[in-house]
């Protein structure tokens, strides 16, 4: 007979894919966080757009790569301080002429208004890692006219600011990563014209989809929000806000949606107030703006619209 051969014997590779291995954290190598005073700037660009009441017309037209001039004119009512609950709004118009220079390491802009304001803002990159902003406004108001130096440094995996405003007002700021997606930071404050000081906290928490931060100042102010990224042209957000001084209480939801030729952004919160902010692009240079507030507990409403022309 013939031999049967005997069977392979061996060894089967298993088929379940490997496990994934997690990416070691490099400490020594964290990203630079942003500004302290940014922390809720995600929040703030959908719960707090640029809403106005009336007619605005914007123009800005380029002279060359680096300078620019505008033109703003602007016709609505103004608010006017009042011990009642009624809102007390008087008629006004302005014409506000600007002058802008752009370069990479130097920004500056200048604004003229027919009230008698002067507004100037300045940026400079001193070195790679130190900026200087600074603005100042000039008023024909007794005691309304300021000015503020801010010196900003930008380490590998920190922040840090020290702030000079007139009044003798004196403030730093520092922001340490802690991980990728992790930041704690604080600061501390001192007007001296008015005798007060103050120190905080903040922590921020961001993902490719989300970002968290919260804030606490001894001031009584607390600080909470959430921004949600649903897609790239979507994102919803919220807040939430508490002043133990005083008791008021205050909560936020909006959204920021942005489509192929416009922007819409809106909010409602916990006073029963609503608003929307539309951004239309019409062609090349030229931007169409609705605005509308609606505050259903003081029963004040909102609407504005303009035009914008000029990059």
């Amino acid at each position: 007979m013939e031999a049967i051969a005997p069977p392979i014997t061996g060894t089967m590779n298993d088929a379940s894919p490997p496990k994934e291995v997690e990416a070691r954290v490099d400490y020594l190598n964290l990203p630079c966080p942003i500004p302290y005073e940014e922390i809720h700037r995600e929040a703030l660009m959908s719960l707090k757009p640029e809403l106005f009441e009336g007619m605005r017309f914007d123009f800005t037209k380029g002279l060359n790569q680096k300078f620019s001039l505008s033109h703003s004119v602007f016709m609505g009512p103004t608010e006017i301080p009042s011990q009642s609950s009624e809102t007390i709004k008087i008629p006004t118009a302005h014409y506000e002429f600007g002058a802008n220079f752009i370069d990479p390491k130097l920004m500056l802009f200048g604004r003229i208004l027919t009230d008698g304001r002067v507004n100037a803002r300045i940026k400079c990159d001193l070195t790679e890692n130190l900026t200087l902003k600074a603005n100042a406004q000039l008023t024909n108001e007794p005691h309304m006219s300021h000015g503020m130096f801010n010196f900003d440094y930008k380490g590998t995996d920190y922040r840090t600011q020290f702030q000079l405003g007139n009044g003798a007002l004196f403030g730093a700021s520092y922001i340490q990563s802690v991980s990728p997606h992790l930041s704690f930071g604080g600061e501390v404050f001192w007007a001296g014209q008015h005798r007060k000081s103050g120190i905080g906290y903040a922590a921020r928490y961001n993902t490719d989809k989300m970002v968290a931060t919260g804030q606490v100042a001894s001031t009584g102010m607390i600080a909470l929000s959430y921004v949600q990224k649903v897609s790239q042209k979507v994102s919803l957000a919220s807040d939430f806000m508490y002043n133990h001084m005083s008791r008021d209480v205050t909560a936020s939801f909006g959204y920021d949606y942005i489509l192929r030729q416009c922007r819409l952004r809106g909010k409602i919160d916990s006073n029963g107030c609503v608003a929307a902010f539309l951004e239309e692009r019409l062609n090349m240079g030229l931007n169409f703006i609705i605005s509308a507030e609606l505050d259903h507990k003081k029963k004040d409403y909102k609407f504005g619209f303009g035009l914008t022309v000029g990059e």
